[in-house]
């Protein structure tokens, strides 16, 4: 979907320069915000012409179970007076983009049969930034048709050591 990609960069790109004293602060906010925009409902919502951008953010301050901070109801506000509600969830994946190349560090997903305890975690994180050479912001999902073990994605590199993969690589050497 590149033309939201599109509207969405100068919204990041703009948050990214404001919030840039408080990038952790930012970057919770809009996370939590970003989670709760996806939404289907609360899209549909939002696009209601009948209702007005301050019942929007009131219901975003409600799923959020806190109030906001002065720089996300603006933010917020902006996106709702411009239509740009939609593309909430595109600015947030964009503006870690720019948040992890400021820091030098990247996203990485490892999806896992079962749980993953805090230490084993530790762990898998700490050889996995000595794989791929820079610091990972690690998290967790669950998929249990991977039998065991892990597999990994970093941005557009995959790390596979998953039984399911095992299981391909061998149903392809005997069919060979």
């Amino acid at each position: 979907m590149a033309e939201l990609a599109t509207i969405a960069r100068p919204y990041a790109e703009a948050l990214f320069k404001a919030s840039s004293s408080d990038l952790a602060g930012a970057s919770a906010w809009l996370e939590r915000v970003a989670a709760i925009a996806a939404n289907p409902e609360l899209q549909q919502f939002a696009d209601n012409p009948k209702v007005t951008p301050e019942q929007v953010l009131g219901v975003i301050a409600g799923a959020n179970g806190a109030e906001l901070p002065k720089a996300a109801s603006n933010f917020l506000m902006a996106l709702l007076d411009n239509g740009r509600f939609t593309a909430l969830p595109e600015i947030a994946k964009q503006f870690r983009a720019l948040a992890n190349a400021q820091s030098g560090s990247s996203d990485a997903i490892v999806y896992s049969a079962f749980p993953i305890d805090g230490a084993a975690l530790d762990g898998v994180a700490a050889a996995l930034e000595k794989r791929f050479g820079r610091k990972l912001q690690v998290s967790v999902q669950q998929d249990p048709s991977l039998i065991g073990g892990i597999r990994v994605v970093v941005g557009d590199e995959v790390l596979d050591t998953s039984v399911k993969a095992r299981l391909e690589q061998m149903k392809v050497a005997l069919a060979a």
